[in-house]
């Protein structure tokens, strides 16, 4: 276990170096900052030169790849960084210097234990690209397949884990303080942020991400997961069938490809809300450097490090809540958080209907091409505060995601709507979960569950309470007349026992 000294050196170190960047000023200046954080934040700062403005982005970047990620996961908290900083700190490049080839090779030998040239014809040495866990090669097969390698980054293991235990030690004496912490539940966001990175530094689990996005969006036939090459991927390693695509970034390309933006633009819409509303997992990193749109006029993504999961009642309840703000009904979409837990239940449902209302009909009255899903959603979170609304990390990662989608989706086609692209998606989707169908399927599953689990409760009612003659009946026994003495009734008890048995004894004797 790291000493204490060694978390909080660390963490004064970090600090120094966020405050060069001016990324400690919103944390100083907020009066909800407690006392104790608000002085370590002078002291990181003591005799540092200020810039005017905070460039969030690159003081994480100068911290390296742990803080990096970490920062990628604070851009989707704006309630806990705060709106500024969220915006800057989602602009993280993720980009490094790529490692020397030599040991790309290395890692790659020693993670599927053959010597590269049994694996590959040709694979480039330099990278196509290189973030702060991993970086990818473009190949060929030995049986003339063009792939892309993944591969980490040599120590990038160690580094993580030394980085997310001093977070995590930061984290519970954060929530120590209380107040405004206890609410943020930053253990919580340590213990995601985890997560996250266990799964981007085990690259089978990216690889079965993959798998199982496709599967799940076979019926999507307009998007396009790459196929996994599983005899060349092992825990430091990932093959992956290679995309011949152009960025949705380069949105030049793509037009003077002849790519129709608002196809595609529905089509990423309409696949984004399959993987979240309809099967529940879904890819959380779509930005524009991970999607390509495809000659056919497909699109496929890449990098399925990130993935979301919701289960079906929150998906239920998610869903009812952008139809509730999309038709206007704030009272339903109150009883919707209550009933889910997320406004506790001391708050009056009246008054959270009219802080919704608040933030929905001014977005209900402007134009439709000027109404934004993250609008809305940022303006949920600004009442979060007010009604003591803990945070759910699963949700913040999903509108994480949503506003990035609506982002990339707009660029394509600056007067989509994602209130109209959406709104019969989720309308058909509630109607399908909670129509009068879908409630009698439920009944009859529930039913016949219930039935095939008689024969087993009778079995175990049969061992709790078995059969008379399995054990010969005890003889019947005399009343007892306790003596209750204050706390000491008990000892009685026992006294008028033994004094019953002592006679029997003596009868018998006799």
């Amino acid at each position: 276990m790291t000493p204490s000294f060694v978390h909080i050196w660390r963490l004064l170190r970090w600090g120094r170096t966020l405050a060069r960047y001016g990324a400690l000023r919103g944390i100083e200046r907020d009066p909800l900052t407690p006392p104790q954080v608000r002085r370590l934040v002078r002291l990181a700062r003591f005799g540092a030169r200020i810039p005017k403005q905070p460039a969030y982005a690159d003081a994480f970047e100068a911290l390296g790849p742990a803080a990096i990620k970490l920062g990628q996961a604070l851009a989707t908290r704006p309630d806990l960084v705060g709106e500024q900083a969220a915006v800057e700190l989602s602009r993280l490049q993720d980009a490094l210097p790529p490692a020397p080839f030599p040991l790309i090779r290395a890692a790659i030998e020693q993670g599927l234990g053959k010597p590269i040239e049994q694996l590959f014809a040709t694979i480039e040495e330099t990278p196509v690209g290189a973030a702060s866990i991993a970086q990818v090669h473009r190949a060929v097969t030995t049986d003339g397949r063009t792939v892309a390698v993944k591969v980490l980054r040599p120590g990038i293991e160690e580094e993580m884990d030394r980085a997310i235990e001093t977070y995590e030690w930061a984290a519970a004496h954060a929530e120590l303080i209380g107040g405004e912490f206890t609410r943020l539940r930053p253990r919580l966001v340590i213990a995601t942020f985890r997560q996250w990175t266990a799964r981007e530094l085990d690259l089978r689990r990216e690889a079965a991400s993959a798998s199982e996005l496709a599967e799940n969006m076979a019926a999507v036939p307009g998007f396009v997961v790459p196929a996994i090459d599983w005899t060349r991927t092992a825990r430091r390693v990932l093959t992956m069938e290679w995309i011949d695509g152009i960025k949705m970034a380069d949105r030049t390309a793509i037009a003077a490809a002849g790519h129709d933006g608002k196809a595609l633009a529905a089509l990423l819409v309409q696949a984004f809300l399959r993987q979240a509303i309809a099967d529940g997992f879904f890819h959380a990193d779509l930005h524009h450097g991970n999607l390509f749109a495809l000659p056919d006029g497909r699109i496929a993504a890449i990098d399925f490090g990130i993935m979301g999961r919701i289960d079906r009642r929150a998906r239920v309840w998610l869903a009812e809540i952008l139809h509730g703000l999309i038709t206007g009904n704030y009272k339903r979409v109150a009883e919707i958080h209550f009933e889910a837990g997320y406004v506790p239940p001391h708050h009056n449902i009246g008054e959270f209907t009219t802080a919704l209302r608040a933030v929905g009909e001014p977005i209900r009255g402007l134009p439709a091409k000027d109404i934004s899903i993250g609008q809305m959603l940022d303006g949920l979170f600004a009442i979060t505060r007010d009604f003591d609304m803990q945070t759910q990390p699963h949700l913040l990662l999903l509108q994480k995601t949503m506003v990035m989608v609506e982002g990339v989706a707009t660029g394509l086609d600056p007067d989509l709507n994602m209130w109209e692209t959406s709104g019969p998606f989720v309308k058909e989707w509630i109607r399908s979960e909670l129509g009068p169908e879908a409630w009698l399927a439920d009944r009859i599953v529930g039913d016949l569950r219930t039935l095939a689990g008689l024969p087993d409760l009778v079995r175990r009612i049969e061992a709790q309470f078995p059969a008379p003659g399995g054990a010969p009946p005890p003889p019947p026994l005399p009343e007892v007349q306790v003596i209750r003495i204050g706390s000491g009734w008990r000892y009685a008890a026992v006294a008028a026992l033994a004094a019953v048995a002592g006679a029997a004894a003596m009868l018998l004797l006799n």
